[in-house]
């Protein structure tokens, strides 16, 4: 099953922490860790996901909300071990174990597809994140994940063969606001 996880670009300091995370931080790392969900349908979410599910990253709580890449989950779920660690920002005083985490490999890079795009495209009408949208992690249908590929302009056929105009060097990758727009 696919799944949409949500991360923050913009900086938003917690305890003295930055925990801004972009598209651009999971190529850099290849495979990361999706910590600090505290959320308890997402955590049901997070135990349901399988180990090379497919997944869209998407950027949240900023000026353009869009989905701008897509990942495989690497890891299925484990404790979240941050969350009994009292300097880390994502610390729950009341931590009993029940917070996971998985692993995530990055797979590629999107042409942005905006929330408003998301929002216009009737085959989405239904989707989790339209439906649910303060939930962190959603699923995502088989259908959903490759009418958003198309939307980019992948193959869903070939999903391993990136759009080649977003992977050109004509896009950007920046994750500014804005990004995903032709260079000047």
């Amino acid at each position: 099953m696919p799944w949409l996880l949500k991360a923050e670009p913009d900086s938003r300091i917690v305890k003295g922490v930055d925990v801004k995370y972009t598209i651009d931080d999971l190529e850099d790392e290849q495979v990361g860790h999706w910590e600090g969900i505290r959320n308890h349908e997402a955590r049901k979410n997070l135990l349901a996901m399988k180990e090379g599910d497919r997944a869209f990253f998407y950027r949240s709580n900023c000026k353009q909300p869009a989905i701008v890449g897509t990942m495989t989950i690497d890891k299925e779920a484990y404790e979240d071990h941050f969350a009994k660690d009292p300097k880390h920002p994502y610390y729950d005083a009341k931590h009993t174990g029940k917070w996971v985490m998985v692993d995530v490999r990055y797979q590629s890079h999107l042409q942005p597809i905006l929330l408003s795009e998301l929002r216009e495209n009737p085959k989405l009408k239904d989707m989790a994140l339209l439906k649910r949208s303060r939930l962190s992690v959603t699923p995502v249908t088989d259908d959903e994940f490759d009418e958003i590929l198309a939307m980019a302009g992948v193959n869903p056929e070939k999903p391993d063969q990136e759009a080649s105009e977003a992977e050109s060097g004509e896009e950007t990758k920046s994750e500014s606001p804005g990004n995903g727009t032709k260079k000047d």
